[in-house]
């Protein structure tokens, strides 16, 4: 019985205890689990080798490491191979501007038939541009002939002047010979009228385009399919509505000749028009 003790004695001294067995199968997992990060993960040897390198300068060492791939031995430089840039006195205390619009300073192109037609208005036009009446202008696509309020309309009202009269019948002498469909817009300031005859700026605007449209094709020289009215009251100002000379060139009706085309030609010269943005 006394050996039989000790043999079961000396058995329980030499075995091992149970918690060892579940630490070293975890140790074991997790040195695969990183072992199997570190073969995913993508190392960018040159930022390394650039990291390292800076890092060496920085401590004053004079090995940097060698263009081979890990664990290849450091070899010494020498000490001027690695040069920091040198401060400078001046900063730079402005942004620099960077213009990035086209440099190439092509002209805008002005198609045949607007400069004709522009032509032939103020060849026909020319006291009435002078003296303020009315003003030619023109932009890729059009041609505007703008008429003044104080020299069409009495204030208030969209029956025409009878001295404007006779200044648009020139106006049709030259379109009737010429194509292009034509807008006649009527425009007010942006002071509210009072009104018994008219509702609002909308009602008056419209109405003395209504009663240009009128003179431009009662003789029949301009087709009517080609004439449209429209009443924009205080919309699209040419300028702020801020003073008592400023509202007065707001108050206007215009007569726009869109992709004109004239028959004949007439001398260009040097146009006394405007040219729209």
């Amino acid at each position: 019985m006394e050996v039989l003790r000790q043999k079961k004695k000396i058995r329980l001294k030499n075995e091992t205890p149970g918690w060892i067995v579940t630490f070293a199968d975890l140790a074991t997992l997790l040195l695969t689990f990183f072992i199997l990060l570190l073969s995913f993960a993508k190392m960018d040897v040159d930022k390394y080798r650039a990291m390292a390198n800076s890092m060496a300068v920085a401590f004053g060492s004079s090995n940097v490491l060698a263009d081979a791939v890990g664990g290849s031995p450091i070899t010494p430089v020498e000490s001027d191979t690695v040069s920091l840039p040198e401060p400078t006195d001046t900063l730079q205390t402005e942004p620099q501007f960077i213009d990035e619009r086209a440099g190439d300073g092509a002209e805008t192109k002005i198609p045949g038939g607007v400069i004709d037609l522009a032509s032939r208005l103020i060849q026909e036009l020319q006291q009435e541009v002078a003296s303020d009446t009315l003003s030619v202008n023109y932009d890729q696509s059009q041609v505007v002939i703008r008429f003044s309020e104080e020299a069409t309309f009495q204030s208030g009202e969209a029956d025409i002047k009878p001295d404007m009269i006779p200044i648009i019948d020139r106006v049709v002498e030259v379109l009737s010979a010429c194509k292009g469909d034509v807008l006649v817009s009527g425009y007010t300031d942006d002071r509210p009228i009072t009104s018994n005859r008219y509702r609002s700026n909308w009602d008056l605007s419209a109405a003395r385009a209504v009663s240009v449209v009128h003179e431009l094709v009662m003789n029949r020289k301009i087709p009517a399919d080609r004439v449209i009215a429209a009443g924009r009251a205080e919309t699209n100002p040419l300028v702020p509505n801020d003073s008592p000379e400023n509202r007065a060139k707001n108050r206007r009706v215009e007569i726009a000749i869109r992709n004109p085309t004239c028959k004949g030609s007439a001398p260009k010269g040097s146009l006394p028009v405007e040219i729209m943005p």
